[in-house]
């Protein structure tokens, strides 16, 4: 065969494989609403930076009559490319070959570039659209998944780990993506369970829809599953880059530091009123976080879930951060388990990968009542502890208000390595508020006062007293505490000091194998 035929058969070969499943099957995925899998690549890598690996690779199984069905790149497309000139590394579920089903050649593709990403220090992204194991190749199959998980957990903290769910992700298929830092689901499109709602019919009776059993917006507001939901794929991948921005490429190296315009020294006027006079009052934590990062820009994760906590990537002159701020305008921004889970595992991804911390104090305890207790807020509170006491990155900590109790401690206070804790002139730590405090210190007073009206003015002069003693953060500035109590329009100009600071800081853990942090 002369070359120009074999460049030719080459050529040919490349086309088909591009085909996928074919044009029908390329029809149908354009139908949903959905880009192909190559489609979701090209958009979302830089353009022409894409390296495909394994395009020529077939399934190997003869069971089920499938040797007659056999298409180049077996339903899954591997490579890398850049994203913003940063390498990364991608495989992309194809939906159009066998309806995106797991072989066990399709899972050797993923585990070779997930291999590849870990000799090169560089992230992997899994764009999942798949209809689960493919049914013919029975525990091979099985196999392959398994092996894809072994990667996942040794890749874990070593480098970062995105999965966008596209379409269906079902079964044992879920476990891949619930290894990785991060999970975004496209809205009305993609769903995750481990048993779907046939299944769930027959063994519970219950009816349910897939949507309202696995649906983004069920992971992204009740399991906290999810971490982002799009409306659109393009949206969803444009997600993915941008949260790739706040990151480094592996453990190894500090995340980007981009050109910043907005001045470090920005005074913001508006933060000195933002507390309310009444300290029962709510306020928008949201609205603080703004006015404090580079160009008012930020990107929360798991929007949707435990609102009374805010974890956050954003930038300050450049750097990036990771944030985290309990939320009074909702359920007064107290800690319970689900805010706590939340926050510690986000506090965990950032001490994995070198990005600092700021925390936005402002929490009143834990969630109280028999629900939180049965759960096990103890265990799970203890999470966000372990995971503020372990990390090593710069901590930055603000008190804006209330820092009441245990929630006081677990919110990256000095004594859990807190680098630098500055408290605003509003700020109020104490074991508990003036009510309650009140009540305990003088309960056998207050019940020897017969008339209403003197127990009234007994208990108002005594939470005064409490107020005046506690009610600000100059007791615990005594102590050391706290370093400063800074102005609260001068705060983004602090923070950014801090980080400079701390930027060479070293602290270490003791020597071990890992530690046992309560799950």
């Amino acid at each position: 065969m002369a070359i120009e035929e074999k460049i030719k058969k080459l050529v040919e070969l490349r086309e088909k494989a591009r085909l996928g499943g074919g044009e029908k099957r390329i029809d149908s995925q354009h139908s949903k609403g959905k880009m192909t899998a190559r489609e979701r690549v090209d958009y979302f890598l830089d353009e022409d930076s894409f390296e495909e690996f394994d395009m020529f690779v077939t399934h190997r199984s003869h069971n089920f009559g499938l040797e007659k069905q056999v298409f180049l790149s077996d339903g899954v497309i591997t490579g890398h490319g850049t994203v913003d000139g940063r390498v990364v590394y991608v495989f992309a579920q194809d939906f159009t070959v066998f309806g995106g089903s797991l072989s066990e050649t399709y899972a050797q593709k993923i585990c070779k570039v997930m291999d590849q990403a870990m000799k090169v220090g560089a992230p992997i992204i899994g764009l999942n659209d798949s209809g689960g194991a493919r049914i013919q190749e029975g525990v091979t199959s099985l196999a392959g998944y398994a092996d894809i998980f072994q990667r996942n957990i040794m890749a874990s903290g070593v480098i970062p780990q995105l999965s966008a769910i596209l379409g269906p992700c079902a079964g044992g298929a879920v476990y891949s993506p619930a290894l990785t830092d991060f999970i975004l689901m496209q809205d009305k499109t993609s769903y995750m369970f481990v048993t779907g709602p046939k299944v769930v019919k027959t063994v519970t009776g219950e009816d349910i829809t897939t949507e309202d059993l696995g649906g983004a917006v069920t992971h992204a507001s009740k399991s906290g599953v999810s971490h982002f939901v799009s409306e659109t794929e393009e949206e969803g991948l444009m997600m993915l880059r941008k949260l790739l921005s706040y990151m480094p490429q592996n453990n190894l190296e500090d995340p980007p530091i981009t050109e910043c315009h907005d001045p470090s020294d920005r005074r913001e006027d508006a933060l000195n009123l933002i507390i309310p006079e009444n300290p029962n009052k709510p306020y928008d934590v949201k609205d603080v976080i703004e006015m404090l990062v580079d160009n008012g820009e930020f990107l929360e994760t798991q929007r949707q879930y435990a609102r009374n906590i805010v974890t956050a990537f954003a930038k300050f002159n450049g750097m990036p951060v990771g944030i985290v701020a309990n939320q009074p305008n909702f359920l007064a921004g107290v800690l319970d388990i689900n805010s706590s889970r939340k926050a510690a595992r986000f506090v965990r991804f950032c001490d994995a990968f070198n990005i600092p911390l700021v925390t936005l104090v402002d929490v009143p305890g834990f969630l109280p009542g028999s629900m939180q207790e049965y759960g096990g807020i103890i265990t799970h509170g203890a999470k966000l502890l372990f995971a503020y006491g372990e990390a090593t990155v710069p901590k930055v900590t603000i008190t804006l208000r209330k820092s009441y109790g245990g929630a006081h401690d677990v919110m990256s206070s000095k004594q859990l390595r807190g680098d630098i804790n500055y408290a605003w002139p509003t700020a109020e730590i104490a074991v508990m508020g003036a009510q309650g405090a009140i009540e305990v210190l003088y309960l056998r007073e207050i019940k020897a006062i017969e008339k209403e009206e003197d127990k009234i003015k007994f208990i108002d002069e005594k939470i005064k007293e409490y107020n005046e003693k506690f009610a600000n953060p100059y007791n615990a500035a005594s102590y050391g505490y706290i370093d400063d109590v800074i102005e609260p329009r001068n705060t983004r100009f602090r923070i950014i000091r801090a980080l400079q600071t701390l930027a060479t800081k070293k602290d270490t853990n003791p020597p071990k194998k890992h530690g046992n942090i309560p799950l």
